[in-house]
């Protein structure tokens, strides 16, 4: 089993939630890690060191070895220390996890950046329509206080993203009418100690999701 006291190290930007996942999964565990502030305009040398193919936080350096992908990182954790499990034990229960765990990937994160993000209304009103269908599918597999139970797990996490953009959305996209159980869940998720512990603020929220839009408006430029 490792130990707390091996060196691990954290690279990211503030107000990511593909970072905010992996730090609270090193929260749960207890595991204590150095991190690092990274710019995404202005890479750090060690960010293109570590994640050379795709040059994105978050990074998780474990004893001087790189594991990138948010979800595979919370992965990584539980598998490494086994205290205060993430993934269930049991293999159909870790296969359904993960299942909803890339549809919030594949189906959600996707959606609800577009919409945040984009500047014309036909393409946010096209991308709330998809993230809408797509939380529909989240409601009805949402059964108790969190999706993993009565405590967080690795779905949990994969959905941080939702409060979030709770809070810089222009209106809220989870309301009690709409979806009463993810309303409910969000603010149990963050209202969570663990959570509530490292969820940066709104004004920082808004300074990463302002330069993701900047970034994003450039690369259409080019």
């Amino acid at each position: 089993m490792a130990s707390c006291k091996e060196e691990t190290t954290l690279l990211g930007v503030v107000g990511s939630p593909f970072l905010h996942r992996v730090q609270i999964a090193l929260k749960l565990k207890g595991i204590e890690y150095k991190y690092l502030e990274d710019d995404l305009n202005n890479k750090s040398d060690l960010l293109l060191k570590y994640n050379p193919v795709q040059k994105m936080i978050p990074v998780l350096v474990h004893n001087e070895k790189p594991i990138s992908e948010s979800l595979v990182i919370v992965e990584y954790i539980d598998d490494t220390w086994k205290q205060n499990p993430i993934l269930p034990s049991h293999p159909y229960q870790r296969a359904l996890a993960r299942f909803w765990a890339k549809f919030i990937d594949d189906k959600c994160v996707i959606a609800a950046a577009k919409f945040v993000l984009m500047v014309d209304e036909k393409e946010k009103e096209k991308a709330s329509e998809e993230l809408s269908e797509a939380l529909k599918f989240l409601e009805n597999e949402l059964k108790d206080k969190y999706f993993a139970g009565e405590d967080i797990g690795f779905v949990d996490i994969a959905a941080v993203f939702l409060p979030m953009l709770q809070d810089v959305a222009e209106f809220q996209l989870i309301t009690s009418e709409k979806f009463p159980k993810l309303f409910k869940w969000s603010k149990d998720f963050y209202n969570h100690p663990v959570v509530k512990e490292i969820m940066p603020s709104k004004d920082q929220l808004f300074v990463y999701f302002k330069a993701r839009a900047q970034s994003l408006a450039t690369q259409k430029k080019n």
